[in-house]
């Protein structure tokens, strides 16, 4: 017995001494590309590294991965080959892999019955679902077609849709595969009865808000844009949009609206950093309705040592609240930058309209009184009514950094002692701004701007109607609002005309990070226009919140401090 045990364990160690304790063994897959390369090494994945190994069975582990990975591509009699390379104790297989000949679709026949036959976005489904007539055939491709069709139903009201037939059939030695779907879609249900719960608003308020007819085809995005709707009124601290397809009548479907409403006031306060007013101190006090006809009230106070300035907004919505209503606005702000000091008195009734080509027009008509000194040689007070009218649109794709884009603006405001104002004047404003890409690394940006004021004399015009330029959104290379005409004592007067532009060329480096290189052109001037240039380069980050843009400018006309750095988080155009 003694003998026997002394025999095993003396074969025991010999076994395990002749084991590298350290052998490894890799793998290498050749002869794929393209698709069926990364689907190989996706299903190869699947494998422990620790598992590699030369042996028979692995080998036949290993082909079954790859077998399952090119049939999912129509790939059903692949070929392998292997080789197998040593060095040292480590060892490395090789295999490769002849895919085989194509499986074609020799049989394809998709059905789609009932309202969804005619449907174009069925149609279109279908067209390019990748299973027509000598198609190669793709497992996935198959799979996601019967999805799609579900779920393209479920959008479009098909609420009675049922897949009756789905049948896939490969015949591996004729590398032919053979389809037949049949999709009943049954018939499109409407749109019914729109049912609001939970509303603190008065339900006339809210149907101004529907973006569809009762009776209109049942859409789904359609009840995404009426949720997006609802959430920008404010309105709503929770909001809830949905077809309730358990209580379906004839052809419709009733749309159940769930809602709460937002806190009756909300405080925000915050600090802040901009490179045109220093530090910021912030605190707003919204309440985002006042009664059951929606009115709100918004007040901000800002606090900075250039513009402390505090705006209250009363809002009363009309007919259509999101785009047809009033505004009463009033406000404070001081001014002590550069050479202004001024205080100005704002209070004004505004009307928006929303008009169908996409204009937004403003009607208004404000007071202003403003007690100012500019620079060495003016000062006063004046009090002016200015009626006045804005049209401004914006465009844009591509999300909080658009790859496309443009802005639109111009208004014009008039004072006349008619009115009861102290001076004659009329102002008048323009802006326009484009963004356009070119692939997906580079975007452009073209921006004007331009202003001009109609008075007799510089000295009927407060300082907050002149025009003075530079900052982040203007002359990057100058201090904030330091380009203007001066008077006789150097300072700064302020320009009755006003014209900037930047032209700026941006390019993808990773990711969401964007470089910058920018030309700003621009000049105010009172009789005659000196120019002023501007160059700089700049990071653009767009961030879950917005874009975020750091620039590096130099001001071209600067004897010294020629150096601005901006940083600003917000929309460029």
């Amino acid at each position: 017995m003694k003998k026997n045990v002394k025999r095993f364990s003396l074969t025991a160690i010999a076994l395990v001494a002749s084991v590298p304790v350290w052998a490894e063994t890799t793998l290498a897959i050749k002869g794929l590309k393209g698709s069926l390369k990364d689907n190989v090494d996706a299903y190869v994945s699947a494998i422990p590294e620790d598992d590699y190994s030369i042996s028979i069975r692995f080998r036949e582990q290993l082909e079954g991965e790859i077998k399952d990975a090119l049939k999912a591509l129509g790939r059903y009699q692949p070929t392998f080959s292997y080789e197998v390379e040593k060095d040292g104790d480590d060892s490395e297989l090789i295999v490769t892999v002849n895919a085989g000949p194509k499986t074609t679709i020799a049989k394809s026949d998709i059905r789609i019955t009932g309202m969804a036959e005619s449907d174009p976005d069925f149609l279109a489904l279908k067209r390019k679902s990748g299973l027509g007539f000598g198609k190669t055939l793709n497992h996935g491709k198959y799979e996601s077609f019967k999805s799609s069709l579900s779920s393209l139903a479920l959008r479009k009201g098909y609420f009675d849709a049922e897949l009756k037939k789905s049948v896939l059939e490969v015949a591996p030695t004729r590398n032919e595969a053979f389809i037949a779907i049949e999709f009943a879609a049954g018939q499109r249900y409407n749109f019914g009865e729109t049912l609001f719960t939970g509303s603190q608003i008065e339900e006339d308020r809210l149907q101004s808000l529907i973006p569809y007819e009762e009776g209109d085809p049942y859409l789904a995005s359609t009840l995404g844009e009426f949720n997006q709707r609802l959430s920008n009124v404010g309105w709503f601290s929770s909001i809830f949009v949905g077809g309730d397809v358990a209580n379906l009548k004839d052809n419709s479907v009733p749309v159940k609206v769930a809602l709460e409403p937002q806190v009756r006031n909300q405080i925000e306060t915050g600090i802040g950093y901009s490179t045109d007013v220093g530090t910021r101190l912030k605190f707003n006090w919204r309440k985002p309705w006042m009664n059951s006809a929606g009115h709100s009230l918004n007040v901000k106070t800002e606090l900075s040592k250039v513009q402390p300035k505090i705006e209250a907004t009363y809002k009363i919505p009309l007919d259509d609240v999101l785009n047809d209503y009033y505004q009463i606005i009033g406000g404070i702000r001081y001014v002590d930058n550069h050479d202004t000091v001024s205080t100005e008195y704002n209070f004004g009734v505004e009307r928006h309209w929303r008009l169908e080509s996409g204009w937004k027009r403003v009607a208004s008509v404000r007071w202003l009184y403003e007690d100012y000194k500019q620079g060495a040689e003016e000062s006063g007070a004046l009090s002016m009514i200015l009626p006045g009218i804005s049209y401004d649109k914006t465009r844009s794709r591509g999300g909080a950094m658009p790859t496309w884009g443009d802005k639109q603006l111009i208004s014009v405001e008039y004072s006349d002692p008619a009115f009861g104002s102290d001076t004659r004047l009329a102002r008048f404003r323009g802006r326009s701004a484009w963004i356009r890409s070119s692939g997906k690394d580079h975007r452009g940006l073209l921006r004007l701007d331009g202003g001009a004021v109609i008075a007799d004399r510089i000295e009927d015009v407060p300082p907050s109607l002149r025009f003075f330029i530079g900052g982040d959104n203007s002359l990057r290379g100058y201090s904030y609002e330091s380009i203007a005409p001066r008077d006789s004592k150097g300072e700064l007067r302020g320009g009755t005309y006003m014209l900037t532009s930047t032209l700026e060329y941006q390019y993808r480096v990773y990711g969401n990070w964007w470089g910058a290189l920018f030309y700003d052109y621009g000049s105010s001037w009172i009789d005659t226009p000196d120019w002023y240039r501007g160059v700089g380069t700049g990071v653009r980050w767009a961030s879950p919140v917005g874009p975020i843009r750091l620039d590096f400018a130099w001001g071209l006309e600067k004897e010294s401090d020629k150096f601005q750095l901006h940083f600003v988080l917000g929309p460029e155009i």
